[in-house]
């Protein structure tokens, strides 16, 4: 969060590389984030630090350029940015883009807009980093908490009282981020339901949207770092969350409460039928014109009585009409009874062709220039005067161009943002308008629908013409559908009826219309009957390839059961003998410290493999000296030779046996004899030590008699 805060207010974040640190958890958390400008080992950040700062100087002593030329970049760079990213970031406030582009600049040591936009065409890549620059969100779960408790005291008690039992709640969290402000919503929500007897049984839907696709997936999997202990209630943070490694992970009946969808509010259908629709300081980053555009949108979004909660630094601005204040101070609003209609309502969609499709602008003169402007602007004016309103739609029907307004014929559908033809157009016409659209696909051409009404009192009918573009090659694929009203001239009474022998020309025309669309309509059944019968026919064949298959997978199962029946027998078997090999060695273990000889074993290298305790009291041995060489041992013998003998034992697999005497006065029998395995292998040698002291001593005084 410290992280993201100091990005947002343009400032330089860095960090050591993970395999540099001790515990790389911090620093790979920061990364993953895409908050770090800088990774490098802690001992070259400092430099880097420097570089910067340096360049930052270096940039403000060099000369900037016109603000012609700046502009000119600037508008370059979002271009490149739209072609890159498909979202388009011009109605952001220029004073924002200008710094999160300087911040970048300031990365690369550029000092202009120009040098930059030079930069990003010779690496494409950095539009990427720059998108993601320009979406750092700063939030945190409750952030401002009294506007909260306002919101649970005010708000969501009115919203639960006023809603239908059984019904869910619909609120919408525009720019969500990471998902801090959508979950505590949701938690909010639990926590009046369990304390409020009258909210017993009710629900609420989250919407949770923001432009930014890494954070989304964020959001979804619910999982934040420890340090958000530090600003949330400690009742909350065990309730609702669960230790997850080093840091928490929010529980799946909040996250169930919430969806989270990648979504452009500036380009994409909104929701609507809200009860909530919460848009906290991100209207701070529009224009002003946008902001404008928005509001109203805002307003159809939401139900009669919906609440609206905005960033503190934000108002309604010039909709005030649309919406009642219910505390300016923590900026929530009602909706008036005010609100805008669909029709006059300039609805999100990209409302011209994408970049790639726009023929390159050349370098001309400046008069040349503001001579095509000129022609531009005309030519602009025109159209939005006197051209039909008419929409541009893919194959499948998703709108992808507009021009005029379509307000009267389209509106988004209540649910999940849907910007398709076949679901916006208004319920009177929809029927036709698939039609004539499948009618046009098919045949290539243009399709004329008449006399359409879009109800029974309307004093207009509506002609649509349904169009498969093939010319220019750019809208190839495309269909144009096109709207043009036509006012009617009838008198209030038909002249006559059925009952006078005569049908006049529009029910005719409608007649006919109902006759080629039935007919449209029973070609289509036909050829949908032979694919059902083609799939039908699929799924038969791959239905009996999945019982081949799934008969397969049993006889495999049977015999990875009886596998597994085997592999448990000889587990059994190796367990048995396990136990009887330490069993033998804990008995041979026992009978040669019974015996009250000191025994050595050394192997083919004659490196200690095991010995005695009595061992121990002649040659100086501990459990870690097993593998260490036997001339590497301390002892108390007069034996300088034993190691050249147990040598030679080795080598002639002969018996070797002598009296040898200790520094302390002892006389020991020691023997070496070759160490045999049981397949008659040799493996090292056995040394014993007898200890002859009694009779050395008992030879000595016979000896003196």
């Amino acid at each position: 969060l410290g992280l993201q805060a100091i990005k947002s207010q343009g400032g330089l974040t860095l960090a050591q590389s993970p395999e540099s640190a001790q515990f790389d958890s911090m620093p790979s958390s920061a990364i993953a984030a895409g908050c770090i400008d800088i990774v490098g080992l802690p001992a070259e950040l400092p430099e880097h630090i420097l570089r910067v700062t340096a360049q930052q100087r270096a940039a403000l002593l060099l000369p900037e350029g016109s603000d012609e030329s700046n502009a000119h970049a600037l508008a370059s760079i979002l271009n490149l940015l739209r072609e890159r990213s498909k979202h388009d970031l011009s109605d952001y406030k220029p004073s924002t883009l200008r710094r999160r582009i300087q911040r970048r600049m300031s990365v690369h040591g550029l000092a202009t807009q120009a040098a930059y936009e030079g930069f990003i065409r010779q690496n494409p890549q950095e539009l990427d980093l720059l998108f993601k620059e320009m979406l750092v969100g700063v939030t945190s779960f409750f952030r401002d908490p009294e506007v909260w408790q306002e919101l649970k005291d005010a708000v969501l008690p009115v919203l639960i009282a006023g809603g239908t039992e059984g019904v869910h709640l619909r609120a919408w969290v525009v720019g969500c981020s990471t998902g801090e402000e959508a979950y505590s919503l949701a938690m909010l929500f639990k926590e009046l339901v369990d304390e409020l007897p009258a909210a017993a049984g009710r629900s609420i839907q989250i919407f949770a949207s923001d432009l930014n696709a890494d954070a989304i997936n964020a959001a979804r999997k619910g999982r934040y770092p420890a340090k958000i202990a530090d600003d949330m209630d400690a009742a909350r943070l065990a309730r609702f969350f669960t230790v997850q490694g080093d840091g928490y992970l929010i529980d799946k009946q909040i996250r169930e409460m919430v969806l989270f969808s990648q979504h452009n509010v500036i380009l994409d259908p909104p929701f609507t039928k809200l009860d909530l629709l919460c848009c906290r300081n991100v209207m701070i980053y529009f224009n002003a014109a946008l902001q404008r555009r928005l509001m109203p949108l805002f307003g159809y979004s939401l139900r009669p009585g919906g609440a609206l909660l905005l960033g503190g630094a934000e108002t309604v601005g010039s909709s005030q009409s649309l919406f009642v204040p219910l505390s300016q101070k923590y900026r929530l609003y009602w909706r008036g009874e005010n609100a805008l209609s669909a029709g006059s309502i300039n609805f999100p969609i990209i409302t011209r062709l994408p970049p790639s499709r726009l023929p390159k602008e050349s370098r001309v003169s400046q008069a040349a220039t503001q001579s095509a402007n000129l022609q531009t602007h005309a030519e602009h004016a025109l159209l939005q005067e006197f051209s039909p309103a008419a929409v541009l739609v893919n194959e499948q029907g998703d709108v992808v161009y507009i021009n005029g307004s379509v307000g009267k014929y389209l509106e988004p559908a209540s649910g999940k943002a849907n910007w398709n033809i076949h679901v916006m157009a208004r319920p009177a016409i929809r029927a036709q308008i698939a039609a004539a659209l499948r009618q046009a696909q098919q045949q290539r051409g243009s399709i004329e629908l008449r006399s359409l009404r879009l109800d029974d009192d309307a004093q207009f009918t509506l002609n649509v013409t349904v169009k498969a573009m093939q010319e220019p090659k750019a809208l190839a694929g495309l269909v144009m559908i096109v709207f043009r009203d036509v006012m009617e001239h009838l008198p209030a009474k038909r002249r006559r009826g059925r009952s006078g022998g005569a049908i006049d020309a529009t029910t005719a025309e409608e007649v006919q219309r109902c006759k080629d669309e039935i007919n449209a309509l029973r070609q289509e059944m036909g050829a949908s009957a032979e694919e059902l019968q083609a799939a039908n026919e699929e799924l038969q064949s791959t239905n009996e390839e999945l019982q081949s298959a799934n008969e397969e997978l049993t006889t495999s199962k049977e015999e990875s059961q009886s596998m597994n029946e085997e592999l448990q027998t000889l587990n059994s078997e190796l367990q048995s003998k396990l136990d009887d090999l330490a069993l033998a060695q804990s008995d041979m273990q026992n009978l040669l410290n019974s015996t009250d000889i000191a025994t050595l074993f050394l192997d083919s290298a004659l490196n200690v493999r095991r010995y005695t305790d009595k061992t121990t009291r002649i040659i100086h041995l501990r459990e870690s000296d097993i593998g260490r060489p036997l001339t590497d041992m301390a002892s108390t013998l007069v034996y300088p030779q034993l190691n050249d003998d147990a040598k030679e034992t080795l080598r002639t697999l002969t018996f070797t046996e002598r009296q040898i005497t200790t520094t302390d006065g002892l006389w020991f029998m020691v023997r070496i004899k070759p160490y045999r395995t049981l397949s008659n292998v040799i493996q090292g040698v056995v040394i014993t030590l007898i200890d002859i002291t009694a009779a050395k001593e008992l030879e000595s005084r016979l000896r003196n008699a």
